[in-house]
């Protein structure tokens, strides 16, 4: 399985501290550790159900990848599962699945992670299978083989043949021209039909090590107890030697760039990017909160602009999706798509949108709008925190690109912070022509 990066929604889930979720665990219940051979260990308690969730993150993914090996982070997550020394080929689905358990795993731009949910009783388990794979993956090159046909199916069918999504890897590919993320975790084609299982054993030993690792644990556990096991399974196993990459900052926007794909679609399709900065590298610690709160204001489910004015008002587009993930490694997209209804053209589609970007540089939002964004951005984050994989997800995607788990506890009070005339600001800055890339899908004619 593969992300671009995890989805706005899921971003909301993973992030925790609001004083409206009274019933879910406060960051006190959370406890974090690090072995000597460099594991960090993060446990949070959560005893409303007598469950748990093991999540093991490794810090590398697709933005690791040079040219030629694209879709090697993506690769290696699917050999993980085909057996080690100890455990052959199966093995470890099978005693996870024994137990009533469910495993899987994903690969995203900046981190690769795999995951169990299961009794809390069969904890020990889980460390014992990760730490297994963790230091002794067998890689044998006919699974390999097999494998890489599975893969090459995977992107055929979830982006060749998937118009959409094709649209979005051609946009992300023009609007990153330095940046890592120019490729996506899948891999080009090319590449991946060039893979060779050396290619992973060195992959493998590059990057997958105890002190390149973060082990999150929640659920109905005791904290100590689980860094006693951890102590068992993983504190043996030796550190690695981790490259230091050198840094790929994206080139200086120069102009608007714009693409057209011809795809079998049905219906055409307007894609528009804006290169804006992640927390991490973002001028100001205040700009991501303030382009998250545009985006919600924008698309911010019925109540959005977007809902209110182009689809009911107007009946300009049947459909609209936005996106932009603050927490990534490297400076990041606030993404648009839209379709229009069928007496309207792409270029109204874009005329309208560039409009309510317009009215955000030029008016500031009223405050009872700004409050409803506020109140929505906290309510999506509190309600999704029933999930203890989501509240996983929340504390290994943070650690995994360097910053700590324990920003999500400032979440709500950021979200507070944040003004109209700071929405504004960050319309005025990053919503240009020159950090603009515009993609059409165009359906293909029937014969051609």
């Amino acid at each position: 399985m593969y992300f671009k990066h995890l989805c706005l929604w899921l971003l909301f889930a993973a992030i925790s501290g609001s004083a409206l979720a009274s019933e879910t665990p406060p960051a006190s219940n959370t406890h974090e550790y690090k072995l000597d051979n460099g594991l960090k260990l993060i446990v949070r308690e959560d005893h409303r159900s007598p469950i748990v969730v093991t999540q093991v993150w490794y810090k590398v993914g697709s933005s690791y990848e040079p040219n030629g090996i694209t879709g090697i982070s993506h690769a290696l997550e699917h050999m993980m599962f085909r057996g080690t020394t100890n455990h052959p080929k199966d093995e470890f689905s099978r005693l996870i699945a024994i137990g009533g358990g469910d495993q899987n795993a994903f690969t995203s731009s900046d981190f690769t992670a795999y995951f169990q949910e299961l009794d809390a009783e069969r904890l020990k388990l889980c460390f014992e299978l990760e730490a297994d794979r963790m230091a002794n993956l067998t890689l044998p090159e006919d699974a390999f083989k097999q494998e890489l046909k599975v893969i090459m199916e995977e992107r055929r069918l979830r982006t060749d043949d998937n118009p959409e999504s094709l649209t979005r890897e051609r946009l992300h590919a023009a609007a990153h021209i330095s940046n890592p993320y120019h490729h996506w975790p899948i891999g080009w084609m090319n590449d991946i039909e060039n893979l060779t299982v050396e290619d992973l054993r060195t992959w493998y030993k590059t990057w997958y090590g105890p002190n390149n690792a973060i082990v999150v644990v929640v659920g109905d556990v005791n904290p100590e107890a689980v860094h006693q096991l951890a102590q068992t399974y993983f504190g043996p196993l030796k550190p690695i030697t981790i490259p230091t990459l050198k840094p790929r900052k994206e080139l200086v926007n120069l102009g608007k760039r714009q693409i057209q794909v011809s795809a079998n679609a049905t219906v055409p399709r307007l894609f528009m990017a804006y290169n804006v900065p992640s927390i991490i590298t973002a001028s100001s610690p205040e700009e991501p909160y303030a382009l998250l709160m545009l985006l919600m204001a924008l698309d911010g489910g019925n109540s959005g602009r977007f809902s209110k004015d182009l689809i009911r008002d107007q009946s300009l587009i049947t459909s609209v999706f936005s996106t932009y993930d603050p927490f990534s490694l490297h400076e990041a997209l606030m993404e648009f798509s839209a379709i229009p209804t069928q007496n309207h053209t792409l270029a109204e589609v874009e005329a309208a949108l560039l409009q309510q970007f317009e009215r955000l540089k030029t008016s500031p939002i009223s405050d009872a709008e700004l409050n409803r964004v506020k109140v929505n951005a906290i309510a999506q984050h509190t309600y999704a925190k029933d999930s203890m994989s989501d509240q996983a997800i929340g504390l290994g995607s943070l650690e995994s690109v360097g910053l700590s788990w324990k920003l999500a506890d400032t979440f709500p009070e950021q979200i507070q912070t944040i003004t109209a005339e700071d929405i504004q600001k960050v319309a005025q800055k990053y919503l240009t022509q020159e950090r603009l890339t515009t993609a059409e899908l165009i359906p293909l004619k029937s014969g051609t």
